[in-house]
């Protein structure tokens, strides 16, 4: 089977003003475009097949995907705060303590105390954490797979990954004009 490769520019976009002129305006006086051309709901729409994958993939070890991104930020970068790995998912602090509550329950991964401040906590894989990234590298790998099969290869999942941190860089700033 011979699978097409398309490339995907990633110029810098046209004007706010060029791109509104390419919707019609209905009888209405609405500028809404086709869903199929909706930013917002395409992504939402990919990250819900992504996620479908996911969960196929790692049912088999009843992980969750924010569990996966955890354990992965710790393993990276064991000893980090957690307040560091929740700002980095973006998950609210309560919200992250219920997480690492889970994750502990399943001796996965475990909260220390900060040896200078004793309200902080580090964390870290336990060695059943450690054991279990190994196991589910080869889950992960399955997965990314498919989803680079059905991107149309490496260059595409390449485009789409810097596309996709363009969306995600923080807005640039203007300096304001001294007086």
């Amino acid at each position: 089977m011979t699978m097409t490769h398309t490339t995907v520019d990633i110029s810098p976009p046209t004007t706010d003003k060029e791109y509104i002129e390419a919707f019609d305006t209905d009888t209405n006086g609405t500028c809404l475009p086709p869903l199929a051309t909706a930013i917002g709901y395409k992504l939402r729409r990919a990250q819900l097949a992504v996620f479908q994958d996911f969960q196929k993939s790692f049912a088999s070890v009843k992980l969750r995907p924010t569990e996966f991104a955890v354990l992965s930020l710790i393993a990276a970068n064991p000893g980090q705060k957690q307040t560091e790995v929740a700002e980095q998912l973006g998950i609210k602090r309560a919200n992250f303590v219920a997480l690492m509550d889970c994750l502990e329950n399943r001796g996965l991964a475990e909260r220390r105390k900060g040896d200078i401040d004793r309200r902080s906590h580090s964390l870290h894989l336990t060695e059943k954490g450690a054991d279990f990234i190994t196991e589910i590298s080869k889950l992960w790998a399955q997965h990314e797979k498919r989803i680079i099969d059905k991107l149309g290869g490496e260059d595409n999942r390449n485009a789409l990954i810097a596309l996709l941190d363009r969306l995600l860089a923080p807005k640039k700033r203007t300096p304001l004009p001294r007086r």
